[in-house]
């Protein structure tokens, strides 16, 4: 699989180009300073989870469009696992690249013990739903936080801020669907 920087970095750089932004006009649209959208693009820094959500938001792209189109369409691989560093609280794994068909992407994500990790909002018109699939975990939404145990499942508009919390001391993994309604 390829360097999943390299594949933000050109990401990155490709969308900002096709919308003819400077690292200034990027930096407005996604809350990332240019700084980092330079340190980004040149493959000097792997953004976390929280930068990729930024800049999927700001773009307006699915966030499964920073994985490569070799290791995320390729038949039979492994799913390709996303995270800045192998130490990180939260790691992601694509299941389901964005369709734009039925605007469904689809991540299993993995939040270490005493991971918490809050967003302020999505695109508009994006929903979540969160199944848990090991552990147990709290999912924030309409300002409140809701225990999921395993097999537990929630679902929440994604254009307002929510989180997910892990207070356990074992790693909780969830699937996220993600809904970008109007897609279809």
């Amino acid at each position: 699989m390829n360097d999943p920087s390299l594949s933000i970095a050109h990401t990155l750089k490709q969308f900002r180009k096709d919308r003819g932004w400077s690292l200034d006009a990027c930096a407005a649209a996604t809350g990332v300073s240019k700084a980092m959208l330079g340190q980004i693009e040149r493959g000097e820094s792997s953004p976390t989870m929280a930068t990729m959500w930024k800049l999927a938001t700001g773009l307006n792209i699915p966030f499964s469009a920073f994985w490569d189109d070799a290791a995320r369409l390729a038949p039979g691989s492994a799913a390709p696992v996303y995270s800045a560093d192998p130490e990180a609280p939260m790691k992601a794994t694509l299941i389901q690249p964005f369709d734009a068909r039925t605007g469904v992407e689809i991540l299993e994500v993995e939040l270490a013990p005493g991971c918490e990790r809050l967003a302020q909002g999505h695109q508009s018109g994006m929903f979540e739903y969160v199944v848990v699939i090991a552990g147990t975990m709290a999912v924030l939404r309409d300002g409140e936080w809701m225990v999921l145990a395993e097999g537990a499942s929630s679902m929440f508009a994604a254009d307002a801020p929510h989180g997910y919390r892990n207070e356990g001391d074992m790693p909780a993994r969830f699937l996220n669907v993600i809904v970008r309604k109007g897609q279809v």
